[in-house]
C-alpha cells in the first residue's frame, strides 16, 4: 500500500501546474480532480482528459447549453475571386488552438463559400421572410386538412434547406448536414460549438 502510494506521488511530481490547470479548463474538474486524473494516467494528458470525459459524460449531454467564449475567426479562399470568413465559437482557448478545431472552422469557411447560405440556422430566418413562404405554401395547399400543418410545416424546411447553413448537406460527405458534422466535433473535443456568424464575398457581387 505505501509503495503504491510512493509510486503515485512520484509520478505527480513529474506533473507540472501547468498541465493540471490546462486540464482543469478542458474537462470542468477541480484541481485536486485534475492531479488526480494525471496521475492515474501516469502524466498522459490524452488520457487523463479522455478519462475526465467519461466520468463527466452526464454534464456532457447538456454541453449544447454550456457558454461558447472562445474559438477563433477563419477565412477560405477561392481563387481571389470567391471567399468567405466565419467566427466559430468553442468553450476553451485550449481547444480554439488545436489544429482539430482550426481544420473545422476552415471547412465550415469552405461550406459557405461553395454552398451560399443567408442564415446560420433556421431560428435565424426573419420572421416576415418565413411568415411570408408559409403563406404561399398554405395558398397552393391541396392536401388533406388533417395532415396541412405537418406538410408545409415540411416544405417550408425543406424550402429553406439549401439557405441555411446548419440545414445544408455537407460538401465533404453529403450523407450528414453541417449541423450533424459539427455535432461530431462536439462529441470528440466534448465541448461546445457554435458558428456566431459569417460573411461571403464574390467579386463583382454586392448585396
Amino acid at each position: 500500500m505505501s509503495e503504491a502510494f510512493d509510486k503515485a506521488a512520484g509520478e505527480a511530481k513529474e506533473i507540472t501546474i501547468e498541465l493540471i490547470k490546462k486540464l482543469k479548463e478542458l474537462s470542468g474538474v477541480g484541481l485536486t480532480d485534475a492531479k488526480a486524473a494525471l496521475v492515474e494516467a501516469k502524466g498522459n494528458f490524452d488520457q487523463a482528459l479522455e478519462a475526465m470525459r467519461k466520468k463527466g459524460m452526464t454534464k456532457a449531454e447538456k454541453r449544447g447549453d454550456r457558454e461558447t467564449r472562445e474559438g477563433i475567426i477563419e477565412s477560405y479562399i477561392h481563387d481571389g475571386r470567391l471567399g468567405a470568413i466565419v467566427e466559430v465559437n468553442c468553450e476553451t482557448s485550449f481547444v480554439a488552438k488545436t489544429d482539430e478545431f482550426k481544420d473545422l472552422a476552415h471547412k465550415i469557411a469552405m461550406q459557405i463559400a461553395s454552398m451560399n447560405p443567408l442564415y446560420v440556422s433556421i431560428e435565424d430566418v426573419p420572421e416576415d421572410v418565413m411568415s411570408a413562404k408559409k403563406k404561399e405554401f398554405e395558398a397552393d395547399f391541396k392536401g388533406p386538412e388533417n395532415m396541412k400543418d405537418q406538410i408545409i410545416e415540411g416544405k417550408i424546411k425543406k424550402a429553406f434547406s439549401d439557405k441555411v447553413l446548419m440545414e445544408q448537406p455537407y460538401i465533404l460527405d453529403d450523407t450528414k448536414t453541417v449541423a450533424q458534422f459539427i455535432k461530431e466535433a462536439i462529441a470528440k473535443t466534448g465541448e461546445n460549438i457554435i458558428v456566431r456568424q459569417f460573411k461571403r464575398l464574390e467579386l463583382g457581387v454586392t448585396e
